[in-house]
């Protein structure tokens, strides 16, 4: 058995966490106003971003890049991603994403101001406890209404 069967799909946490945040983000805007409503989003969502990274990296033997590369059907699971790879080896992994799912959720569920910090800035901090040997570049989004995300992951070099 895979250590990934039976996990729920990134899409799928995706939405219930959607469904318990927005009540709060709204409490928070009308209460607080838009700029301190997403700071408190933003800031505990990078949190748990950073731990989930590394719950993912305590199932691995060695998180590495080739461990991550692994762990992506959990993101592209129910369809999620349209994704276009472009390299794939010990130190890059360059893909791009051509449909998101994600960023059609949150503007389904009247999120997409936010959406951005629920799914994009994940990425980021994710691979940060994941493995910080390893960086993110990304300079497009879907969410952010370019037509395609550009994801380049890097393992830095050792010293």
């Amino acid at each position: 058995m895979s250590k990934l069967e039976g996990e729920l799909g990134i899409l799928a946490r995706r939405r219930i966490e959607a469904e318990i945040i927005k009540p709060i983000y709204e409490i928070l805007k009308r209460e607080q106003g838009k700029d301190f409503a997403a700071a408190v989003i933003g800031e505990a969502v990078g949190n748990a971003a950073i731990q989930a990274g590394k719950h993912f990296a305590s199932l691995e033997e060695q998180a590495d890049l080739k461990s991550f590369v692994e762990l992506q059907v959990l993101w592209e699971k129910d369809d999620a991603l349209k994704v276009e790879i472009i390299a794939s080896d010990a130190e890059h992994y360059d893909y791009d994403v051509k449909r998101c799912r994600y960023a059609e959720m949150y503007t389904e569920m009247g999120l997409g101001e936010i959406g951005h910090l629920l799914s994009c800035n994940r990425d980021e901090l994710f691979i940060v406890g994941y493995n910080p040997d390893i960086e993110l570049t990304r300079t497009q989004t879907i969410m952010g209404g370019d037509h395609r995300c550009d994801f380049r992951y890097r393992a830095k070099p050792h010293e």
